[in-house]
């Protein structure tokens, strides 16, 4: 099976990681100062590395495949640990790096970045990444998929 999205998700965040600063490099009208900026972006750079990581261990143990790329390679329904709050800790993960840079910068318009990210990696990524488990797992995804949200 073949998913819509052909390039490898830690990529696009790299993309959207540069998209992020190429609009601060612009965006001269909706720059923002918030008290303790960097600490919270940090807080949040922390969190979403942490999710991810937690996400990546969780597949390790369960033997299954990390690559996304590749849901014909998953051996294993991983429903434990942070997968009992999120279906996608890792893009989740990403995701929270992303606002973390934006909020570092300081760039409203560099919020449009996150919000596309997390829209492009839905319909191209997790949806197919879905149809595919659905397939593959039956019944004990679908009950998966109602007891916990996609993101958060």
């Amino acid at each position: 099976m073949s998913l819509e999205l052909k390039l490898p998700p830690v990529v696009l965040l790299l993309l959207a990681g540069s998209a992020i600063w190429g609009l601060d490099r612009v965006d001269t009208v909706l720059t923002f100062t918030l008290p303790f900026r960097a600490s919270l972006s940090a807080l949040l750079l922390l969190a979403g590395v942490a999710i991810a990581l937690l996400g990546v261990a969780a597949f390790r143990r369960a033997k299954t495949t990390v690559d996304p790329r590749y849901p014909e390679q998953a051996t294993a329904l991983v429903i434990s640990g942070v997968y009992r709050r999120t279906r996608n800790p890792m893009y989740l993960g990403m995701l929270l790096v992303l606002v973390a840079l934006g909020l570092y910068l300081g760039s409203g318009l560099s919020f449009v970045v996150p919000v596309a990210f997390a829209a492009y990696m839905t319909r191209f990524q997790i949806i197919p990444e879905e149809r595919f488990m659905a397939q593959s797992f039956g019944d004990a995804y679908t009950r998966y998929q109602q007891s916990v949200r996609r993101w958060f």
